[in-house]
């Protein structure tokens, strides 16, 4: 079933800003965690009651709250009531099928991403929808599972000396859509290195059907990354051009050079595009020349036949007054023209280089 399709069967009936978790649950128990920072101060720890965060709602330290899956809709809701968050933005990041954007509102900005992950084995690109919601001094991300995506950005909070924890919540979610961001440069080198032995494969050997097919999986990948990648330039961009001063100017600089990635990242999208392209082209070509060698060699064999068949015609019909049928030499004649003739049209043919 299509996204549209999905969304559309989960939602129908449904009032605006209902929270009804809509695309495919990836974790069923929903985690809550929490990260607070200063310039000196650190503190990790599981939050097992939402309330607990209001201690750190009006502190002067920077908080990161972070919500790992998606399918318990009371915790989304009362996240929302503590932090009087509009219920069409709940709703939004409720339904896992938003396409990347940046929405600017009074009191906090609303962030929608995706991150690109890869697994084992064949190359497939699975996508999880990251959202955040920045606050003075707070951000929430809500993330549809747990995996390592943030980690980065988590090992420098708890590394730092003081520099990263002396910056406020605004450059932490500038670090969270950096981290996401570079996540994808991470699967474009899989990518090359998958389209790099395809290549081989195809210019090394007689291709395939499975040729084909890996060609025509690369390309719908390539399709699934760009229409979720290609939005992020956009996003940076209304970033920079907002005007809220949740946004420090120096956390704009950063901003700049997420944007320079996203739009590196787009240039290698297209890259990659053309190769495939190049390489579905080489294979039309290659099936295209392989048929055309067969034909030639059908097409030497028959006109080869094709003479004796006739010479044969002639000499198997039935009738009486045939001068050559009684001539005492007829037989070792006729044998004689049928090795010459194919001899002939041999030495004719490999003169032309047609064999």
């Amino acid at each position: 079933m299509s996204e549209s399709l999905s969304y559309a069967s989960d939602k129908t009936g449904l009032p605006p800003g209902s929270l009804v978790h809509v695309g495919e649950v990836l974790l069923e128990r929903t985690a809550v965690s929490l990260i607070d920072f200063s310039k000196d101060t650190f503190t990790e720890a599981p939050v097992d009651a939402i309330e607990e965060v209001l201690a750190y709602r009006d502190s002067d330290t920077v908080t990161w709250l972070m919500v790992e899956g998606l399918a318990d809709t009371a915790i989304i809701r009362r996240i929302g009531e503590l932090f009087n968050i509009h219920q069409l933005v709940l709703e939004d990041i409720l339904n896992t099928h938003q396409r990347p954007k940046f929405e600017e509102y009074e009191d906090y900005l609303f962030i929608v991403i995706k991150g690109l992950l890869t697994g084992e084995g064949e190359f497939r690109v699975a996508y999880e929808q990251i959202s955040l919601l920045v606050l003075p001094n707070f951000v929430i991300v809500f993330k549809e599972k747990r995996d390592a995506i943030l980690m980065p950005v988590q090992q420098r909070i708890r590394t730092s000396k003081g520099r990263f924890r002396s910056r406020g919540a605004d450059f932490l979610a500038y670090s969270i859509l950096d981290a996401v961001v570079d996540q994808s440069f991470n699967v474009l080198d899989l990518l090359d290195d998958e389209i790099t032995a395809l290549e081989d494969e195809l210019l090394g050997a007689e291709p395939g059907q499975a040729v084909l097919t890996t060609i025509q999986h690369l390309k719908r990948e390539i399709v699934g990354i760009r229409r979720y990648v290609s939005p992020v330039r956009e996003l940076l961009s209304d970033m920079l051009r907002s005007e809220s001063p949740l946004l420090e100017h120096d956390t704009r600089i950063y901003l700049r050079d997420a944007y320079d990635h996203a739009i590196r990242i787009l240039e290698s999208i297209e890259i990659h595009r053309d190769l495939l392209a190049g390489l579905l082209d080489i294979y039309i070509s290659s099936v295209s020349n392989k048929m055309n060698e067969v034909m030639k060699v059908l097409t030497v064999f028959a006109s080869i036949f094709i003479p004796l068949t006739f010479l044969a015609g002639i000499y198997g019909m039935n009738f009486d007054y045939m001068p050559e049928l009684r001539w005492h030499w007829a037989y070792p004649a006729l044998w004689l023209v049928f090795i010459v003739v194919p001899v002939a049209l041999l030495m004719y043919f490999r003169k032309k280089n047609w064999l």
